[in-house]
């Protein structure tokens, strides 16, 4: 058997033996997993330039959909929001899918179709078109991830888009050099899965304080993650990572265009270099030779989250000229933001040991408890001139950008275009991230 072929056999038996992440169903009935890529309002801005009419039936693609994080949270949005359509939950590990399944029947969902198979056979088994796919966590484990990513490319709607989680190279240092040292002590040919794990943790705990993996500090998956972290992150027999240049490369080789990182603030060095010389040297450079120089500024990026369109759809991000815009919070409610809001001044962004002071304006915290997803910046400006009579719409709208700078680079806030109504009872409860 070829070596490929056997690293396909040990990928499936792997997450038929370890299901990846760790899920209970019954956790469910508390929490939904939220995040990036992927929740709706995120996927309108990005992709569809905050003018998708989302009353119109959403067709939706989970390749690799593992135990189902981002199926639950794409088949609940759309449930609470009121979204005709489906999600489609696509993952070569039956037992995977047997968790997702659970979980969709706990939730009481009926928006989501399961089907198994291979990412690579998408044209045959699930060939769409479709509106939006997510992908993430799976490429990168591909023999060819080129190949994978052109599978999906093939079967996506010429103005949807695709959401993308790879493996950041420079975060991850000292993974790479445990799984080098587990391939001579823990061999996938001769030695049961079992032992293999055992003989993981006994490594990382045998390490000294000068090993990568301890000097890096921000790789926890071993530690809260269970045997199926354990696995994932020592024991992959196919795991590689991706620096900004080439994951630009990999994507236009598909025919795409990479819209935006998530969060976009880690890949511009205007947010991150302090020493204005040093922004000036680099004021210059492009966009992604500036994203390329914060990656390795910041050296804590263990993955990358991106959404990408086709190559011929030039759409771009909402901005704030109209007073028709639609500001949306990210995975929080406009009370909890306000409540997290100081009134002006800084803010501190922090991320995997990376601390980033960010001003906001004086009314920062009236405004953003304003921002319920259904008020456009009109309906803002009229809420905060009911406590600030003198305010016009022009001094509103410095504030309000000033505002907006920051939080839609920390990925808090994003737009959308009123195309889309949304009924004050349709908004669903925002729930705690886990």
């Amino acid at each position: 058997m070829s070596d490929s072929k056997t690293r396909d056999r040990l990928v499936r038996s792997q997450y038929e033996s370890y299901p990846y992440p760790a899920r209970d169903p019954e956790d469910e009935r508390t929490r939904l997993i939220t995040g990036s890529p992927s929740n709706i309002p995120e996927v309108n801005h990005y992709v569809f330039g905050g003018r998708r009419d989302l009353t119109a039936p959403f067709n939706a693609l989970v390749a690799g959909g593992g135990t189902g994080d981002a199926a639950m949270m794409l088949a609940q949005n759309m449930t609470d929001l009121g979204i005709p359509g489906e999600v489609v939950h696509l993952d070569m590990s039956g037992p995977s899918q047997d968790i997702a399944r659970a979980r969709a029947e706990v939730r009481g969902l009926t928006n989501i179709r399961f089907v198994e198979g291979s990412l690579l056979d998408v044209a045959g088994i699930a060939p769409g078109l479709w509106d939006y796919i997510d992908c993430c966590g799976v490429l990168h484990h591909l023999e060819d991830p080129n190949a994978g990513l052109a599978a999906l490319a093939s079967v996506l709607a010429p103005d949807g888009g695709i959401g993308i989680m790879v493996y950041g190279e420079y975060g991850r240092t000292g993974i790479y050099h445990m799984q080098d040292m587990l391939r001579t002590l823990a061999p996938s040919d001769d030695m049961p899965d079992s032992d293999r794990i055992d003989t993981a943790k006994r490594l990382t705990k045998a390490l000294p304080a000068t090993a990568w993996l301890n000097r890096n500090g921000l790789i926890r998956d071993h530690l809260h993650g269970g045997d199926p972290g354990v696995y994932d992150l020592f024991l992959h027999s196919r795991d590689r990572a991706y620096t900004v240049p080439q994951i630009v490369d990999w994507v236009a080789g598909a025919d795409m265009r990479l819209v935006s990182f998530i969060e976009p603030f880690l890949y511009d060095p205007t947010w991150l270099v302090r020493d204005p010389r040093l922004l000036k040297r680099l004021e210059p450079f492009d966009a992604i030779t500036r994203a390329a120089f914060a990656e390795q500024f910041v050296g804590n990026l263990k993955k990358h989250v991106f959404y990408a369109v086709r190559q011929d759809n030039d759409v771009t991000a909402p901005t704030t000229d109209s007073p028709d815009v639609i500001p949306h919070l990210v995975n929080q409610s406009a009370a909890e933001a306000a409540e997290l809001m100081p009134p002006g001044g800084q803010i501190v962004v922090s991320t995997e040991g990376l601390k980033v002071d960010m001003p906001v304006p004086p009314l920062a915290r009236m405004m953003v408890g304003l921002c319920d997803g259904k008020t456009n910046l009109a309906g803002v400006h009229a809420g905060v001139q009911e406590k600030r009579p003198e305010m016009d719409y022009e001094t509103f709208k410095v504030q309000f950008d000033a505002l907006y700078k920051v939080m839609s680079v920390i990925n808090r806030m994003v737009l959308r275009l009123p195309q889309w109504p949304v009924d004050d009872d349709q908004l669903p409860a925002p729930c705690p991230e886990s």
